[in-house]
C-alpha cells in the first residue's frame, strides 16, 4: 500500500492549465482499480491519494505521468506502507 502526496511546488499557479488533464490521470488510477481514495492536503498544500494492488516500479511510472508532476505543479513522494492492522472495510489491504 502506498500513499502519494503531491504537494504543491512554486509553479502551483499553472495548475489551471493542467488541471482537466490531472483530473482525467485521477480517474483513470480509479478505474484501474489502484487508486483507492484522493483527496486535498489541508490547507491548500496539494493532494494525497491512498494506492494499493500495484507494485512501486508502475506506480512510480504513472505518477510520473501526472500532468502535474510532468509540468512541476506538484512534488511527488510516495510512502510505503506495510499494513499489519485494518477494519473489516480494508481488510482487503492488509499483505496475503
Amino acid at each position: 500500500m502506498f500513499v502519494v502526496l503531491l504537494k504543491f511546488s512554486d509553479n502551483r499557479m499553472s495548475a489551471g492549465q493542467f488541471m482537466a488533464e490531472h483530473k482525467q490521470w485521477i480517474q483513470q488510477g480509479i478505474e484501474q482499480g489502484f487508486f483507492q481514495l484522493v483527496g486535498s492536503l489541508k490547507p491548500e498544500q496539494g493532494g494525497a491519494i491512498i494506492a494499493h494492488g500495484i507494485e512501486r516500479p508502475a506506480l512510480e511510472e504513472y505518477v510520473a505521468q501526472d500532468p502535474f508532476v510532468e509540468h512541476g505543479v506538484v512534488r511527488a513522494e510516495l510512502l510505503e506502507i506495510s499494513p499489519a492492522l485494518a477494519s473489516d472495510e480494508l481488510s482487503f489491504m492488509l499483505a496475503k
